[in-house]
């Protein structure tokens, strides 16, 4: 008689490697319609001011554009190819190239005529400072 070991996971193994076949196989189009690049975004605060640090290396300075209208925010530009040698050959290429646009809603008023932004080795810092609310004083309003 034949001894045979028993593997309760293996078949488990088996399952997960046809799903992912079946995941590898399929067409991209429709799964990865937004495959382009898209900076990354940190947004903080203090009691005076907003931070936003933005991750967007290989962009040129010249190819940025911050506009700030109606407390949104928007960060748009384009991070382009470079001339592609017809005497390389790729093997794996990952990076990603294109226009981006990320618009946020601040969550509170700020200076729009003083706004400072930065932009070195691939890093833009922006600092805006918050305008202070003008607390609505109650009325009291008497009846005739």
């Amino acid at each position: 008689m034949t001894l045979i070991k028993f593997e309760p996971f293996k078949e488990f193994e088996t399952l997960t490697d046809r799903v992912q076949r079946i995941f590898d196989e399929l067409p991209t189009f429709p799964f990865n319609v937004v495959d382009s690049f898209s900076p990354r975004i940190d947004i903080s605060e203090d009691d005076k001011h907003i931070y936003i640090d933005a991750e967007i290396p290989g962009v040129n300075k010249k190819d940025l554009k911050i506009t700030l209208q109606d407390n949104i925010l928007t960060i748009q530009g384009e991070k382009k190819r470079e001339e592609e040698k017809k005497e390389k050959n790729y093997f794996r290429s990952e990076r990603l190239y294109g226009n981006f646009q990320r618009s946020f809603t601040l969550p509170v008023e700020v200076d729009t005529d003083h706004v400072d932004a930065k932009f070195k080795d691939g890093m833009l810092h922006i600092k805006l400072n918050k305008i202070e609310t003008k607390k609505s004083k109650e009325k009291l309003i008497e009846l005739k």
